[in-house]
């Protein structure tokens, strides 16, 4: 299962999941978006896998809404969390709204322990539930104090919850800059400029696709001797 299944790294890694003849159900709260990825995956999954294919409507920061969500659907083995509202998250402390910063804390942190409290009753010991937070929580910049510290938190919630939850397993992927349309709104016309300077400054030598980070995902899930970890997938910008 992958909450925020419906763009960017969680559309890429249902498509993963999809290519190796897995099941995979996305999670979203946009009916709408959530059939545009529906049919997008269908369309470029091998013959024969686009029946292994699920969607759900649900909005993460809901916890009734979860609690439908998992109380509805069969065994999960792994669930993966892509989802985050951080709609004017990016303000700098002397004009910061209080609303948004609750909605970013709502989706991200507290959406993800609701998660874990609802998946894991109906998910095997072998499982494993995988978060995304992300390079802000190590290169923090101004304007976003905000994503710096539900990034880190989240990471500390993981940790903690890897040992609550033992042996069932939880990690946590931290991505770097990745190209995906969240950049839209966030640098709108100035997106390409914005990303390419990036790439200049990375030892990897580019920004990340969502298929960086997909594959990323599933070496957590495919690895049981994995827990409480984060995986670093940012083409090392914690060190530039």
């Amino acid at each position: 299962m992958i909450i925020g299944g419906s763009s960017g790294m969680g559309l890429a890694l249902a498509a993963s999941i999809l290519a190796t003849g897995d099941r995979a159900t996305i999670v979203g709260r946009d009916a709408a978006r959530l059939d545009a990825a529906r049919k997008h995956l269908e369309a470029d999954a091998p013959p024969g896998n686009a029946a292994s294919l699920t969607t759900a409507v649900a909005d993460i920061a809901e916890e009734s809404a979860l609690e439908r969500l998992f109380a509805g659907t069969g065994p999960v083995d792994h669930v993966a969390v892509t989802a985050v509202d951080a709609t004017g998250a990016y303000q700098p402390v002397s004009a910061f709204d209080a609303t948004a910063a609750r909605r970013l804390i709502d989706t991200k942190l507290l959406g993800a322990a609701l998660v874990a409290k609802h998946a894991a009753p109906i998910m095997p010991s072998t499982g494993s539930i995988t978060f995304t937070s992300g390079i802000a929580a190590y290169r923090p910049a101004p304007g976003g104090s905000m994503v710096a510290a539900v990034n880190g938190a989240l990471e500390s919630l993981a940790a903690a919850l890897a040992l609550e939850m033992a042996p069932l397993r939880v990690n946590v992927v931290s991505p770097g800059w990745v190209d995906t349309p969240v950049w839209d709104a966030i640098a709108g016309e100035g997106k390409t400029a914005r990303l390419d300077a990036m790439a200049q400054r990375l030892p990897a030598g580019r920004v990340g696709a969502p298929q960086d980070i997909a594959q990323a995902f599933r070496a957590l899930m495919a690895n049981g001797f994995i827990t409480g970890t984060v995986l670093h997938v940012d083409g090392g910008h914690r060190f530039v």
